[in-house]
This record gives C-alpha cells, structure tokens and sequence, in this order.
C-alpha cells in the first residue's frame, strides 16, 4: 500500500469519529521540596477513562517498595473534579523520610465490598496501577539535620539536643548566648554522637515488616554545657558539608526560680495528610499550635514539657516517627521535651515483665512489635534507667528519672516495667522522693502513663490499678 493510501485510510477513520486512547498521566510538584514550600506536594492526574469513587493515589517512599508497601494513600474523589478523569490534590506536611517519595496512581477495587481498615475506609488493593509520578525528594535530604528536640540532663547548668539525620557521618553543635555573633567566634562548639537501629531489633508485625518498617536515620545527640541559669541560648547543628539546620533558641534552667511552667499531657499521637492504616489525630495538630502559642507569649520565661506516654502511636509504622517530630519541633526545638514510656511504645507479648496479676494487662501487640527501640534511641532522658529487651536490640532505656524545674521536682516512671515493692523502679522511686528538698522544690509532680486513679471499669484497668495503689501509694501519704 502507498503512503498516500495510508493517509487516506487514517483520515477517514478519524473522520468517522475514532480516536486513539491517550496514555493516563500523574505529576508531582514540586520535584525538590524545600522549607518555603512547607514541604507541600501537589498531585495532579488527567486522562483516567472511567473513573470510579474508590481510585486512589498511593504514597510511597522509598520509590523502590512494592505496591502493597504503601505508607498511605489518597482517594481521587477527594478532588472536585474527579468524575471528569482529570484533577489535583495537596499533600502539605511530608516530613524527609532521607529517601525521595514518589506516588502511584491505582482503579479502586471493584464491587461494593471493598477491603476497609479498623475505621471502616477502603484500603487499596494495589492490583491495578495505571500511572506512575516522578519522584519528589527533599532539598538536602537525609545530610541536613531535622526532628530537633532539647531535654534536660542530670546537669543544672546543661541542655541536651537530639536530631536525625542520613548518615552517621560527623555532626556537631553550635551554641552560644543570643546577640552573639557566630561569625566572631564566640559560639561554643561540641560534638554530636550518633546512634540508630535495624530492622531485625524490632519484634514483631508491621514494625519489622516491609509495609511499617523504613530505616530511622541516625539519631545524634549533642550536650550544651557550662550555661548561664535563665539565659537565652541561640544554638544550630549539623556540619559544613552537609549543611546546618536552622539557628534556634532556648532559655536555660535556673535552680533559683521561684516559679514554673510546664504542659504536661498524654496519648498526643500525630497526625498524617493522608489515609493510612488507622486514624491519626488531626487534634495534635491543635495541641502544637496552642503551646506554641503559650510558649511565644512567655517570651523569655522558661519552661518544660511533660508529654506522659503513648508518644506518636506509630505502633510499627515508622513513617508515623517522622512526622511526629517534625510536628514537635517548632515547640521542642525551643523547650525541654520530657517523655515516658506508654503501653504503645513497649508492648508485645513476649516482653520480659510480665507478672501473674498481668496477665489481661501486658499480652497485646499495642507497640506494633517495637518493643520500645525507636522510643529508647529517639528520646535521651535523664538518669540511665534501663531494662534488656529480652531480644538482640538495644537495652529500653528512658523508663524512670526525675529532674527538678523551678519550684517543681518532676518524677517520671514506668507502668510498662516492674514498679512492684523491692524492684529497681521502686527503689529508686522511693529513695528520689527521700531526697527531695522541700524547701526549694516544694511541689513534686509525679507521672505515670497508666493511671493509679481511674473510673474506668476495664478489668485490665482494675488489675494494674490496684498493684500501684498497693505499692506505690505509701510513698506519696
């Protein structure tokens, strides 16, 4: 057939009304995300035939994971432009994972009865992918330093700074009173030493799964010594060659302040842009807000934060990690912020306490099989309480310290570890409150994740409740 045949043909099929099928296409802008652009990420899709109110985008990082290994997911019909196969969605928020994210455009399962996670939502199926995004990765990902949090040591005149970053490469801090000029060689420098943990030191499903587990960075802690009491310090950390974080500020504790102010609250969790295995709150958004606030009307009063367990409910899902630190830092990057350790941060049923009255109290899976890693080498508190896993991974450490604030004398304990009469927790617990000076620390506040007075009528509630009235309660009467 000739050329100019073949030009006819195809004319006359297209003036017949047949048309060829054009290819589904997704993008995400930016390709770079940077601090200005609030880690926002825009999706934009056109060109899906037929669509239906159960397609979804999925979220994944890094770009190499499965289909099934999805950190979440977005359904399409959230666009109000969706019936016509083309539309947009935001995704604010997205915390740098050191590893670039990319999304997968998936036809929603078909029939009335879809799979539906513990909330009642659809989850995917992942059995039909029908476009694929470029990848969109932070500016400086995994070399600049993120999630930075203070806390106090055992030091008066100290304050501790923990942040993450790729490598576990040199990382140092710089730290120096404000109004002093860096640049004039008056700041302070001490290094940061890093620590992290693998995939095998987890203990169970999903934490040690390919759809929770994504590897934490390395976690570096650096100490701010020889502070003046009450001072403001600007401080930052990093290095030259990776880049430094952003310069902030803090007031110093003061053992001669005749007052204090702390939040203290409980069960924060976090909240994600984006469907995943189970509800996060968007109230902690609120939370952050308000004590950002309160903090910024303080001005240069000091303070603390007292948050008393059950810290991110990542529950196994590590994504859930980062963005609750990245939720925290515009407050914990400015204030001490002092944790314990709660029921889903530690629990799994081969933990190693587990007395005969616990029985209903210490058997579920509440830690998503993290058995209390990723909060023990993310956190650095006071003291050097510690406990064996039972396992290969690291010890659990930040159980139970106390620490003095003002006129407060802070103890924080473990209800997730043995407290009972004759044990180390109590034994410490009992000579701290001995120790305690009155006459400079006249209020003592006492925290414990699981609670010794409670209306709740849960027999596992009960049964946990009457071993600290019976062993703790002498010691405060």
């Amino acid at each position: 057939m000739s050329p100019s045949a073949l030009l006819f043909l195809l004319a006359a099929h297209l003036a017949a009304g047949e048309t060829t099928t054009s290819t589904t296409t997704l993008t995400a802008t930016p390709a770079t995300l940077t601090k200005p652009d609030h880690h926002a990420v825009t999706l934009q899709w056109s060109n899906l035939p037929d669509p239906g109110p159960l397609d979804y985008v999925a979220v994944y990082s890094p770009p190499t994971s499965g289909d099934l290994d999805y950190l979440g997911f977005l359904l399409l019909n959230s666009s109000a432009s969706w019936a016509t196969g083309a539309g947009s969605l935001a995704l604010p928020r997205l915390p740098d994972l050191r590893a670039p994210y990319q999304f997968r455009l998936f036809r929603g399962p078909p029939g009335q009865n879809p799979r539906v996670d513990q909330d009642g939502d659809p989850l995917p199926d992942a059995s039909h992918r029908t476009a694929v995004s470029g990848d969109v990765a932070h500016e400086g990902s995994g070399a600049r330093p993120a999630q930075l949090h203070l806390a106090f040591t055992d030091e008066a005149d100290e304050m501790r700074v923990l942040f993450v970053c790729g490598d576990g490469g040199t990382r140092s801090v710089r730290y120096g009173p404000a109004g002093r000029r860096e640049e004039e060689e008056e700041w302070e420098e001490v290094p940061a030493v890093a620590s992290t943990y693998e995939r095998r030191h987890m203990c169970g499903h999903p934490a040690n799964h390919s759809v929770g587990w994504r590897h934490p960075g390395f976690v570096f802690d650096g100490v701010m010594k020889a502070l003046q009491p009450g001072t403001r310090y600007s401080y930052k950390v990093g290095n030259d060659s990776g880049g430094w974080s952003e310069t902030h500020s803090f007031i110093s504790r003061d053992a001669e302040a005749n007052e204090t102010i702390a939040f203290l609250f409980g069960d924060l969790g976090t909240y994600v842009p984006h469907n995943t295995y189970f509800r996060t709150p968007q109230e902690s958004l609120s939370t952050v807000k308000w004590i950002l606030r309160d903090l910024q009307a303080l001005s240069d009063k000091p303070a603390i934060i007292s948050h008393i367990g059950d810290i991110s409910y990542a529950k196994g899902y590590a994504l859930l990690w980062d963005h609750f630190f990245e939720q925290i830092e515009p407050i914990a990057a400015s204030t001490p912020y002092h944790v314990c350790i709660g029921n889903h941060e530690y629990d799994w049923p081969s933990q190693p306490w587990k007395p005969s009255w616990a029985a209903n109290v210490y058997n579920g899976k509440d830690g998503g099989g993290e058995c209390g890693v990723p909060y023990s080498i993310k956190f650095r508190m006071p003291g050097n309480s510690s406990l064996p896993t039972g396992t290969d991974a690291p010890d659990t450490r930040n159980l139970y310290y106390s620490l003095d604030a003002g006129v407060v004398h802070f103890v924080y304990m473990s209800t997730e570890t043995d407290f009972i009469r004759g044990s180390d927790q109590y034994n410490y617990i009992k000579a701290d409150l001995e120790r305690v000076n009155r006459s400079r620390t006249p209020f003592v506040v006492f925290q414990g994740h699981r609670p010794m007075y409670t209306s709740s009528n849960e027999a596992k509630d009960a049964a946990h409740r009457e071993q600290m009235i019976q062993h703790l309660e002498p010691l405060f009467v």
